[in-house]
């Protein structure tokens, strides 16, 4: 029996997952705030925001090395 995969969430705040920031950069997010006006990721408490950058600077490195 395969495991079941649960959502990882970035912003615990608005519930805001992992894979719901992967698809606002696919979308043409490339900045935080850009991640936070279409999620609510951020707009809180912040404590996200270095998260966000992370995969922001993931997903440009994967684009730069590919």
């Amino acid at each position: 029996m395969i495991p079941e995969r649960r959502p990882m969430y970035v912003c615990v705040c608005r519930a805001v997952t992992e894979s719901e920031v992967h698809d606002c950069i696919a979308g043409g997010a490339r900045t935080a705030r850009q991640v936070r006006d279409a999620t609510g990721a951020g707009g809180d408490c912040a404590s996200c925001v270095r998260k966000i950058c992370a995969i922001l600077k993931r997903s440009e490195d994967l684009v730069t090395s590919a």
